[in-house]
């Protein structure tokens, strides 16, 4: 996979590459064995080995109706349908020492993130290379958790403004404090190297909170099958991800799902004092797959994701706490809800690589257990927090310049009808965006 496009837009013709061909994760590697990677090189000799990238995403928004709650960019006002606003304003510093052989042995990473809302760390990391057998990399600080595609894809060039509805409530802000070990051959001749596999261990609450607050580690592994040519012009790629994590269950109240006599499901209490000081599970599991076409227009791309598995949060949210659940003073009960989601997204180059159409379809069904009508249902603690969301997004994308892109993007966001107020029909949630984004 390619290393980071921010650090290559001084050479015109790796940029013009980068931008229409292909994506850049997160955490990836410098790979000196392609042309990119060696461009890259040359950018940090020309510059001392230190560079300076950024992006910044201006946009204007229209909702359906004024104060909805949104994961288009954060809620609107109570009393607006429309805002003007910097979703996203990135300056990032890259350093690299290099060995004799112009190979990187150490990386060193700062980014943060300004807009009208405060200025706030996004990366801050570094990162080792093994210098013999250039397979191995160890990083250690604030960086992207290795869990899926949507999640490592980089918000300045993903084809759709936002992640979807379950990265953002499950991983929200993407990032996480912890250390991973990383496998991925970059000699030229090796047998695996399009193959990588990270392994890692963090804090659990990201950028949500302002550190630990328990004892007890996020895990996180995957496999990833880099882009892999089947067939003429056709590109694969996919792999499969696994997360074990928790939360301190500081309340002796435990809440999961159960069934009555009469049918009725609702949340039962497990009040036993052995669950103090315990640990509520957060254990996660996915697959992804991408296969991509090319042609004389650019590329028709098809992307498909899922997670399922056991998410502990509060009664009115499913969102991965930042701090530890309070009710006052007095620790919150935690619940645990079985889940499941998706994104598919399909792309599609027209005339040129200058223009694109995106389709995007998600699912977050955050309690499988439950649905429709019986959410809400009188004699049932079931409340809003477990209504499935399916959300159809509408875009087109002008690359006019390495440097600039303007998108038009349409989220129409579909609700299941139950019985808990506010939600008996489809709320009126949709939202128009307009985006421009300035790259250096």
């Amino acid at each position: 996979m390619n290393r980071s496009l921010h650090r290559l837009i001084v050479i015109p013709f790796f940029v013009l590459i980068a931008q229409f061909a292909h994506s850049q994760f997160l955490m990836d590697m410098i790979d000196t064995t392609k042309d990119l990677g060696k461009g890259m090189l040359s950018v940090y000799h020309r510059f001392d080995r230190i560079q300076i990238s950024g992006y910044l995403q201006p946009q204007f928004q229209v909702a359906s109706q004024e104060g909805i709650q949104s994961f288009a960019g954060g809620n609107f006002a109570p009393n607006s349908n429309n805002r003007f606003m910097i979703r996203r304003g990135r300056i990032r510093f890259d350093y690299v020492h290099l060995d004799k052989q112009s190979l990187p042995v150490l990386q060193f990473v700062f980014q943060f993130d300004g807009s009208e809302r405060g200025v706030f760390i996004r990366d801050f990391w570094g990162r080792v290379w093994d210098p013999k057998w250039k397979t191995l990399a160890f990083t250690m600080g604030m960086f992207a958790r290795p869990f899926g595609y949507e999640i490592n894809l980089a918000s300045a060039d993903r084809e759709t403004p936002e992640r979807g509805r379950m990265s953002q409530t499950l991983m929200k802000t993407e990032r996480d404090l912890g250390a991973m070990l990383t496998y991925e051959p970059r000699k030229p001749d090796a047998k695996l190297k399009y193959l990588r596999i990270d392994i890692g261990a963090f804090n659990g609450q990201g950028l949500t909170g302002p550190g630990e607050y328990d004892n007890y580690k996020d895990f996180i592994g995957q496999i990833y099958l880099k882009p892999y040519e089947i067939g003429e012009h056709v590109q694969l790629s996919g792999g499969v991800q696994y997360f074990n994590g928790g939360i301190a269950q500081t309340s002796k109240y435990v809440y999961s799902m159960a069934t009555d006599g009469s049918g009725t499901k609702y949340f039962a209490v497990d009040s036993s004092e052995s669950n103090i000081n315990t640990k509520s599970p957060r254990i996660y599991s996915g697959a992804n797959a991408q296969i991509k076409y090319l042609h004389k227009w650019g590329a028709t791309e098809l992307r498909g994701e899922y997670w399922q598995g056991t998410q502990t949060a509060t009664a009115l949210t499913t969102e991965t706490p930042g701090t530890l659940p309070l009710e006052g003073a007095i620790p919150s009960p935690l619940y645990r809800r079985k889940f499941n989601g998706a994104f598919f997204y399909f792309l599609q180059n027209i005339i040129n690589l200058k223009h694109q159409i995106v389709v995007k379809y998600d699912w977050y069904d955050p309690n499988t257990d439950v649905s429709g009508m019986n959410i809400g249902k009188p004699g049932s603690n079931v409340n809003f927090a477990n209504i499935k969301y399916d959300t159809w997004g509408f875009g087109y994308i002008y690359y006019a310049t390495p440097n600039l892109k303007f998108v038009v993007y349409y989220d129409l966001v579909h609700n299941e009808s139950t019985q808990a107020p506010n939600f008996t029909h489809d709320v009126k949630d949709n939202v128009f965006t307009f985006r421009m984004q300035f790259r250096f």
